[in-house]
């Protein structure tokens, strides 16, 4: 008799914890096809009572380097049960994009979300450069055409397009905010990096959040801090959050800052 209230307390307690989580599947799997041929794989979660009829908030979530492939599964290792939590798709009701970068051919401008000369020694990292004046790689591209193409269905509020990435993808929210001011009502990098000359000409009105740990030998956290003092230096709204003893999965704190999905949908373009 024990080990049946043992047994029906355990499946009580999965099936509230299921409820809480929501489900990896709820991100339904898609491909997209841009206008000079480039295919991008992408996952798509649609707000629970999904109407065509209706405008949603858009949050794109652009993964890490370590998440590149073709499978359409790796770009959702971090971050998307903080999406498919239930009691958050019932607070903010929003479509999520989550497209893959492909991690083949190894040619920096096909395979990254960002131009970038990547480090090769532990050494190198401290000078990670990004030309002010790349052009957008066909990674981002084919995203940006993505978003388009949901805004072309006429579903996007488009005062509510919010983008947020780690890592690579970081540095990708950096990147697509600096080459499109005035699309997004907010922006999140965490751990991320950019080239602050690009910020300090940056015109537009996106308020940032950034996020890192103080302790990241991958992608150092004087690039977040470089990136938040030009910020203030050009009047922008932002807000850096450093994690003391953290290296480079600052994701996992950022993720569960009780306002992290909060602050976001309180923005809104003007």
């Amino acid at each position: 008799m024990r080990f049946l209230r043992s047994v029906t307390l355990f499946l009580c307690l999965l099936t509230a914890l299921q409820a809480t989580a929501g489900d990896k599947l709820s991100f339904l799997k898609k491909q997209f096809t841009s206008q000079n041929g480039y295919k991008l794989n992408y996952r798509v979660l649609l707000p629970a009572d999904y109407c065509p009829e209706q405008k949603y908030p858009v949050i794109l979530f652009l993964h890490g380097a370590g998440e590149r492939g073709n499978d359409n599964e790796k770009q959702l290792v971090h971050g998307w049960d903080l999406f498919t939590n239930l009691q958050n798709r019932a607070d903010y009701p929003a479509i999520v994009l989550a497209p893959q970068c492909p991690e083949q051919p190894d040619v920096p401008t096909k395979n990254y979300w960002v131009a970038i000369k990547r480090p090769v020694t532990p050494q190198e990292r401290m000078f990670r450069t990004f030309p002010a004046n790349a052009p957008i790689t066909e990674p981002l591209a084919a995203v940006k055409e993505l978003l388009d193409s949901y805004i072309a269905k006429g579903v996007v509020d488009t005062k509510r397009i919010y983008v947020t990435g780690l890592s690579m993808g970081g540095m990708g929210t950096f990147d697509l905010v600096c080459r499109y001011p005035n699309l997004f009502a907010a922006a999140v990098p965490i751990c991320g990096a950019v080239n602050t000359d690009r910020l300090a000409r940056y015109k537009g009105k996106t308020p940032f959040r950034l996020f890192h740990g103080a302790d990241d030998d991958v992608v150092l956290p004087k690039f977040s801090q470089e990136a938040y003092k030009t910020l203030k230096s050009i009047g922008a709204e932002v807000q850096y959050t450093e994690y003391p003893g953290v290296n480079h999965g600052s994701w996992v704190p950022a993720f569960k800052e009780p306002d992290f999905l909060s602050w976001m949908f309180k923005q809104v373009k003007k």
